[in-house]
């Protein structure tokens, strides 16, 4: 049995299939059908709803796209809807900007941007245009225009968080207290197939040496273990969840490195990436939608595999290191030996990754890019992270992670050799970019040409030496200053 909050009424479920996503059960089950279905693949966020959960005693509201969102996972969690927030009789602040300031038309869309904008009301009192602009970034309007719903946002700024949710926390947080402490796990069951809902490392284990691969699929944020779901039409077994493991959920700092859980999302590692790697932070704000950074997770991006996954040709070139589990044991292995072909890995049977390891390495230059059709909410056509080592203006050391160049992320070895002992200079980087047509032979997809992809490859090494330059000139522009001062 699961048991959630749907608005401030506790829903008990036991006999479900699996594979019900959260949209699916709002609109036939709970007759909610405020929540829009558009494109079932967390794109267009017709369907954005908010989860809250309970952290450190407060609740803290997070947007999700519904349709991606398995049932299963709302264990211990409040789901709010679009048609919550109407509170005796009245508009939240929210829906009444998006009255106020004509933020609708058709209203197709609407019930996810108001979602959205809610999230945006109880987490920030002050928004600024970038902070609406990144929370609006995963709802699609055809017909209104953003300029009006913009605006319905901006005019919240000073308003406070404030509302009738507000007025009910301690009470939605003593409901959540008491539905994990008397059911920390959870399950929901369809005759043989089976959501699972483990709470430590060790139940984890366990439920996957019952549940062997292929018959168990592993979720974390389902982002794009969904899609074979609701783009395919499949079905699985048995899915065990790893949203509520409690050693995959954690974050340590320690003097060397920063340890990351496989289950923790890529919102909660933003702050702790931005304070070593601020690159690296800079490249999940464009990693899908805020909805989807909400829910993905750095161990689930590594172990689908894709070979245009965003974070592992970053994780590359920092020489991280999987920390793996299974019933073999414990094992340390760095990423670079982890892919061995198409979406396939060193993964063991029965195994999972408990966390990523990256080292730090103040001294080195780290510099990522992602090229896509679009800024926000789109998938790579090339992801491209250099960590590079100078003294005196020469490489010393050089890690090349890429991703879109082959079949799986890989690193650019012989663009590595060719670039140590060289100035990192437009001359100098010439080998090594001669050297990238040895390492990779891109194909043509729907997203980019093979030729295509290995020029853009070969800019982007042109790309760091040129910023790397223009940081060096304004360094030595404000030392001057300093000096004159």
């Amino acid at each position: 049995m699961i048991r959630f909050l749907m608005n401030d009424q506790t829903v008990s479920i036991e006999q479900c299939a699996p594979h019900t996503t959260v949209l699916e059960y709002l609109r036939t089950k709970a007759e909610q059908r405020g929540t829009k279905e558009g494109c079932a693949s967390g794109d267009c966020g017709a369907c954005t709803v908010v989860l809250a959960e309970v952290n450190e005693g407060r609740l803290q509201y997070r947007n999700i796209n519904s349709c991606i969102t398995l049932l299963g996972s709302l264990h211990g969690k409040q789901l709010i809807t679009v048609e919550h927030l109407k509170q005796q009789g009245a508009l939240h602040p929210v829906q009444q900007a998006m009255v106020d300031l004509h933020g609708s038309q058709c209203g197709f869309c609407t019930p996810g941007f108001i979602m959205s904008m809610f999230f945006l009301y109880k987490n920030c009192s002050q928004p600024t245009r970038a902070d609406v602009e990144q929370a609006l970034a995963g709802n699609l309007c055809r017909c209104t225009g953003y300029r009006p719903i913009i605006d319905a946002a901006l005019s919240l700024a000073g308003q406070g968080s404030n509302d009738a949710f507000s007025e009910k926390e301690a009470q939605t947080v003593s409901c959540l207290q008491a539905i994990l402490t008397q059911q920390p796990s959870g399950s929901l069951v369809d005759g043989s197939r089976q959501f699972l809902i483990p709470t430590s490392s060790d139940a984890l284990l366990q439920s996957l040496t019952d549940h062997p691969h292929p018959e168990a699929k592993l979720l974390a944020g389902g982002t794009d273990f969904s899609l074979a779901i609701t783009q395919q039409l499949q079905q699985p077994e048995v899915i065990i969840y790893t949203g509520r493991v409690a050693e995959l959920m954690q974050c340590e700092e320690t003097e060397r490195s920063i340890i990351i859980g496989a289950a923790v999302s890529y919102s909660d590692a933003e702050s702790l990436l931005h304070k070593h790697f601020l690159p690296f932070a800079s490249l999940l704000e464009r990693l899908g939608s805020l909805q989807v950074r909400n829910q993905g997770t750095l161990g689930g991006n590594v172990a689908n595999a894709s070979p245009i996954g965003d974070t592992p040709p970053v994780l590359l070139a920092l020489d991280a290191v999987l920390h793996l589990r299974s019933p073999a044991g414990r094992e340390a292995i760095p990423i670079s030996e982890f892919f061995t072909g198409y979406r396939q890995t060193k993964l063991p049977p029965a195994g999972f990754i408990e966390s990523i390891e990256i080292p730090l390495q103040s001294e080195r230059t780290l510099c990522v890019y992602k090229i896509s059709k679009r800024l926000d909410d789109d998938i790579s056509a090339v992801c491209a992270a250099f960590s590079i080592a100078l003294k005196d203006g020469v490489v010393t050391d050089a890690r090349l992670g890429f991703g879109g160049m082959a079949a799986t992320p890989a690193r650019a070895l012989n663009a590595e050799k060719a670039l140590i002992g060289q100035p990192f200079t437009e001359l100098g980087i010439v080998a090594a970019q001669q050297a990238l047509s040895q390492d990779f032979s891109p194909i043509d997809d729907v997203r980019a040409t093979g030729t295509y992809r290995l020029q853009v490859a070969q800019n982007l090494l042109l790309r760091a030496v040129l910023e790397h330059d223009s940081e060096q000139e304004n360094s030595n522009q404000i030392m001057e200053v300093v000096q004159y001062a």
